[in-house]
């Protein structure tokens, strides 16, 4: 019986990714666009350093109890006799989901990188830079988190 705790914390932690893309594109990033580079740059890489800390460890939970969950239901099967076949829906959205990771850490320990080494020497056009590339990597793990979503509600 350990399927339900695991996608119970699994769900939260899709939640706290998704939201947190969400908030720091639709809302954070607009709002931090009216400031001078000099404030926006530094205030933006205060932000997302505590962000990517924290998605560090959402990232391994999602993957750890999605892996769980499949461990789970195979390891139920085995014990009731039955042969496992994992259904179409979770191949999609486990290749998705470490997609979605890869991206996250592209953007983590490359294009973070980037900013930080921008913030640092205190190249505002620089970190201008590779705040936008964040932006649009962000961007697209959203989309494949809605996707993902979007396909498993319609397998239901």
């Amino acid at each position: 019986m350990l399927f339900a705790p695991l996608k119970y914390i699994h769900l939260l932690a899709v939640i706290l990714w998704l939201g947190g893309m969400a908030f720091s594109h639709f809302f954070l990033r607009p709002a931090a666009q009216t400031l001078e580079p000099a404030a926006r740059v530094p205030l933006m890489h205060a932000v997302l350093k505590r962000f990517f800390a924290a998605m560090l460890v959402t990232v391994a939970v999602v993957l750890l109890s999605g892996a769980g969950m499949v461990a789970s239901v195979y390891h139920m099967a085995s014990q009731a006799g039955l042969r496992f076949q994992m259904p179409l829906s979770w191949h999609v959205m486990a290749a998705l989901g470490l997609v979605m990771a890869g991206i996250f850490g592209h953007i983590r320990f490359a294009l973070f990188k980037r900013l930080d080494r921008a913030v640092q020497s205190g190249d505002w056009p620089a970190g201008g830079k590779a705040l936008a590339s964040i932006r649009v990597w962000v961007a697209g793990n959203l989309a494949l988190g809605v996707a993902i979503i979007t396909a498993l509600r319609l397998a239901l």
